[in-house]
């Protein structure tokens, strides 16, 4: 039988590297952690990891059982915390997961109101730019998805909180700074700067530069909105970015917003819910209130 010990300890033994770390973490001896695992594969009839010079190899499947340790594990270890919550007579825990990374700053202006209207909820924000944000609220992995791209389904409700416009924002003494906005054809020879996610998740590629079957000269990626915007100001390329991030971080900066196309690329903050969970207190008063929190 599979138990929580198996995968908690296959799981510090990927992230350590060692059997004598992963006891450590886990707060047991090396041969007791050893000795259940042997316990382990002989009544499973399996290796779970084989010795590869001074490092361990995981067998395919010890993979399996890896992968089965990160999906399960974090779910059980929320559903601790939210029953310890419950026993000290807490309201429960809120995990936002974010897929929109330029609405970091305003999340913080949510954040702030939230955690004091509601001091007895823990909250806690997810916002890699590879995470599945979708898949994450179905799975129970988090309970709040803020995302510029709803998905129509049955287990799920989406709100939208607000509306922005995505431009261009370039260097002011760019050659495409006096046009009114910019055709597919005028980012061909621009080196254009974008958040690290694959293309069919960049509205200006799906919405703009495919159908018009033009591509740029070359694409960068930077992590964060201030890289994005310095790297425009020194005439590095050319970024994609709401246009209200730019008056609320760039205003500084000698950099201008040009619309993509002649009627803009428009997209809308949703935050998303599962159904079953809709009328928790705590998660329509953090929908209030984004509701009431619009960028500048």
């Amino acid at each position: 039988m599979i138990e929580v010990q198996h995968l908690s300890i296959l799981r510090e033994v990927s992230r350590t590297g060692s059997v004598t770390a992963a006891a450590e973490r886990l707060n047991v001896s090396q041969s007791a952690l050893s000795h259940a695992m042997a316990k382990f594969e002989e009544r499973s009839g399996i290796k779970v990891w084989m010795k590869d010079g001074r490092s361990l190899r995981f067998t395919q499947a010890g993979n399996y059982l890896l992968g089965l340790a990160e999906r399960l594990l974090p779910q059980l270890d929320h559903a601790q915390r939210v029953l310890s919550d419950f026993a000290d007579g807490r309201r429960g825990a809120l995990r936002a997961g974010m897929e929109c990374h330029p609405c970091q700053k305003w999340l913080m202006g949510v954040t702030g109101p939230y955690l004091r209207r509601w001091p007895d909820v823990d909250f806690e924000v997810c916002t890699a730019f590879r995470f599945d944000g979708v898949a994450a609220l179905l799975g129970h992995e988090i309970d709040l998805l803020i995302t510029p791209d709803p998905i129509d389904q049955p287990e799920l409700l989406f709100t939208p909180v607000f509306d922005y416009e995505l431009v261009l924002i370039l260097h002011e003494d760019h050659a495409l700074a006096g046009k009114p906005w910019a055709d597919p054809r005028d980012l061909v020879p621009e080196t254009l700067i974008t958040v690290p996610v694959s293309l069919e998740r960049l509205d200006v590629y799906s919405r703009f530069l495919v159908p018009a079957n033009c591509r740029p000269h070359h694409r960068i990626t930077a992590e964060t909105t201030e890289l994005m915007l310095q790297l425009s100001a020194a005439g590095r390329g050319i970024s994609v970015l709401p246009e209200w991030l730019l008056h609320e971080e760039g205003e500084h900066l000698p950099l201008r917003a040009v619309r993509i196309g002649p009627h803009g690329l428009h997209k809308s903050i949703h935050l998303g819910v599962r159904k079953a969970d809709e009328h928790v207190d705590y998660l329509a008063g953090f929908l209030e209130i984004a509701r009431n929190r619009q960028p500048t």
